[in-house]
């Protein structure tokens, strides 16, 4: 079975909405005072991100290196994705700082929270609707 590019983005959909859902379980967690479990949720959810990033890669770059044509092709895909990656980008490399200083409880954490909700929710919403899976 060949990985496709609108399949592609697909599983990447499904991917980002699994781990939206994680991180809404950890902010009730937080919410309800259970902030051990807050921690333990938010590790699961930095897994599949990793998981999925690395996941992404390889089929970008060594099981199908013709999907890229496929974005490069296409300049409104092309655009959507930038723009996906501005967000999604900085979300990622705040991860493992989030991880760092939630479980050192440091007290910058609660501000980094708020900073990688904002691009989390950008990654959210223009990798769930922004980019076309057909």
């Amino acid at each position: 079975m060949e990985i496709t590019g609108p399949g592609l983005i697909l599983a990447l959909k499904v991917a980002v909405a699994t781990a939206s859902l994680l991180l809404a379980a950890s902010a009730v967690a937080l919410l309800a005072g259970r902030v051990r479990l807050h921690g333990r949720i938010n590790l699961v959810f930095f897994a599949a991100v990793v998981i999925t990033l690395v996941g992404f890669e390889v089929v970008l770059r060594l099981v199908n290196p013709g999907i890229y044509d496929w974005i490069r092709d296409d300049p409104d895909l092309r655009l959507r994705l930038r723009i996906h990656l501005c967000f999604a980008i900085p979300s990622a490399l705040l991860m493992p700082v989030m991880l760092y200083t939630g479980y050192r409880r440091k007290r910058v954490h609660r501000v980094l929270a708020w900073i990688f909700a904002v691009l989390w929710l950008g990654t959210a919403i223009t990798g769930i609707f922004g980019l076309p899976h057909d």
